[in-house]
C-alpha cells in the first residue's frame, strides 16, 4: 500500500519507529506530538477503516439486493448492489441531505417503516447514536423476514468531531460487546462479527496515516486485541419475524442465474 511522494514529515520516520520501538532507551521514545490528519486521513488519501469497510462489503455482495436502505447516501448500495438493487432508499436523521428518502430515527424508531428492506448498510454510526440497544432493535424492525443487516463498527478511532458537534459520539466497542448487543434483537446463530486491525494500524490510524503510506504487509496482520473494526452481518430470522434461510438461498440462487 505504501506509495513515494506526497509523505507527512514524519512518516517515514513513523515507520522505522513503530518497527525498532525496543532499541530505544526507556523515556526518550519520540512519539509525534500531533497527527497528520485529523480527518482520518480523507485529506491524504484512503482512511485505513474504509479500507476494511469497502473489503467487508465486497465480501458481502451478494446480500446487497431488493429493497436497500443505506445511512447517509446511496454510493456503497451503488458500488456492490448494481443490478440487484430494485430500490435504493437513503436514511437520514434530519432534514437537509438531498439523498435522503426516508427522515426517521433510530434510537426512537420515529419515521421508520417496518420489515421492508431486503438489505440495510449501516457504516460507521452505530457508534454516534446514544441508545445503541433501541438501535439495533429497529434495525431488526427495518428488516423484512430474511433481510441483512450489513454493519461497521469502530474499535479504535479518535473522536468524530463532525458528529460530536451535531448529535456525539459516544461509543468505543469490543467484539464482545458487539455479539452481545446484536444477540438482544438477532438469533445469535445469525450473527457474524468479524474484527480487523492490529497494533501497528491502530497507531497508523490514530495518528491519521492513509492506508497508502502503510505497508501492505501490515494490512494482512489480524490481532484481535487490537480491533480496529468490527464488521457484522446480522440476518432475521425465521424465530424473530422471518425465513431467512429460505430468502437468502433463493436470493442466492436468482443472482447466480444473472451472473
Amino acid at each position: 500500500m505504501a506509495k513515494k511522494g506526497r509523505l507527512w514529515s514524519g512518516t517515514l520516520f513513523f515507520h522505522r519507529l513503530i518497527n525498532s520501538w525496543r532499541f530505544w532507551p526507556a523515556g526518550v521514545l519520540p512519539l509525534p506530538a500531533k497527527p497528520a490528519s485529523r480527518r482520518f486521513a480523507f485529506d491524504r488519501g484512503t482512511p485505513i477503516d474504509r479500507y476494511f469497510i469497502v473489503r467487508f462489503l465486497e465480501r458481502n455482495a451478494e446480500y446487497i439486493h431488493g429493497r436497500v436502505l443505506e445511512v447517509g447516501d446511496r454510493g456503497y448500495t451503488q458500488t456492490f448492489g448494481k443490478d440487484r438493487v430494485s430500490r435504493s432508499d437513503v436514511l437520514h436523521v434530519t432534514e437537509g441531505n438531498p439523498e435522503a428518502t426516508i427522515i426517521g430515527n433510530l434510537s426512537t424508531g420515529e419515521g421508520l417503516p417496518i420489515g421492508v428492506f431486503d438489505c440495510l448498510i449501516l457504516t460507521q454510526t452505530l457508534h454516534v447514536i446514544y441508545d445503541v440497544h433501541s438501535a439495533v432493535k429497529n434495525m431488526h424492525r427495518l428488516l423484512a423476514p430474511g433481510g441483512v443487516a450489513l454493519v461497521t463498527i469502530p474499535g479504535i478511532t479518535p473522536v468524530s468531531r463532525y458528529d460530536a458537534d451535531r448529535w456525539g459520539d459516544f461509543w468505543r466497542m469490543t467484539p464482545a460487546a458487539v455479539r452481545r448487543l446484536f444477540a438482544e434483537s438477532f438469533a445469535p446463530g445469525e450473527i457474524t462479527v468479524e474484527t480487523s486491525g492490529n497494533v501497528r494500524l491502530a497507531a497508523a490510524y490514530l495518528y491519521g496515516l492513509a492506508a497508502e503510506e502503510i505497508p501492505a504487509a501490515a494490512f494482512s496482520e489480524s490481532d484481535p486485541d487490537y480491533p480496529l473494526l468490527m464488521c457484522v452481518r446480522a440476518v432475521k430470522d425465521s424465530s424473530r419475524g422471518g425465513k431467512s434461510g429460505t430468502r437468502i438461498t433463493r436470493n442466492k440462487k436468482r443472482i447466480s442465474r444473472n451472473n
